[in-house]
């Protein structure tokens, strides 16, 4: 962990620029994301089992995991926080195949949850929890894509500016949560 980068990543580079990022690597995320949530993701994993059609594109997309509050006057987003990622992980295999390359939550993953990261060479990055109102000044623009009746639920596009986040699992299968708990185990 002592090695760790701190990183300026424009979310539309190129998929090659991915294998670059370690666990540990501090990021600042620039670019276009959509979010993600229990109710969308079921939805779209749903639709992608029976062939159905997508409301957009999940090709070489980055998504977010949060249901955020809704803006007040002058905002362009409530509270943004991050969600648990793991609630939702029985839905991205099926996102993962669909082109999904990253996704941006909170909390640890390991066993089948890890390994579906790392077979389908999507990267996992974590967000603090609990700092929705600052991460929410990272976000520029928000608009509803779909699934509008999910309230904070829905599939929200959001273009994210200097964005803090941290790589917990990287395309190599390293796991930083793993590398972390080694660590403190081999320490005097």
């Amino acid at each position: 962990m002592s090695n760790a980068r701190r990183i300026e990543w424009q979310l539309a580079a190129p998929d090659a620029e991915l294998t670059t990022l370690r666990a540990g690597d501090a990021v600042e995320l620039s670019g276009r994301v959509l979010t993600l949530r229990d109710a969308s993701a079921a939805r779209l994993a749903h639709a992608l089992t029976r062939q159905g059609e997508l409301p957009v594109s999940l090709e070489h997309r980055i998504m977010y995991a949060v249901g955020p509050s809704p803006a007040k006057p002058g905002q362009v987003i409530g509270s943004a926080g991050p969600t648990t990622t793991a609630r939702m992980a029985r839905y991205l295999p099926a996102l993962f195949a669909a082109g999904v390359r990253a996704i941006i939550g909170k909390g640890e993953l390991h066993g089948a949850d890890a390994e579906a990261f790392t077979q389908s060479g999507v990267l996992y990055l974590a967000a603090i929890g609990g700092l929705g109102a600052l991460l929410a000044k990272q976000i520029r623009e928000a608009h509803v894509v779909a699934y509008p009746e999910l309230g904070p639920e829905a599939l929200f596009e959001l273009e994210l500016t200097a964005f803090p986040a941290v790589v917990i699992i990287d395309r190599h299968g390293h796991n930083l949560h793993d590398i972390a708990r080694m660590q403190w185990r081999t320490e005097p």
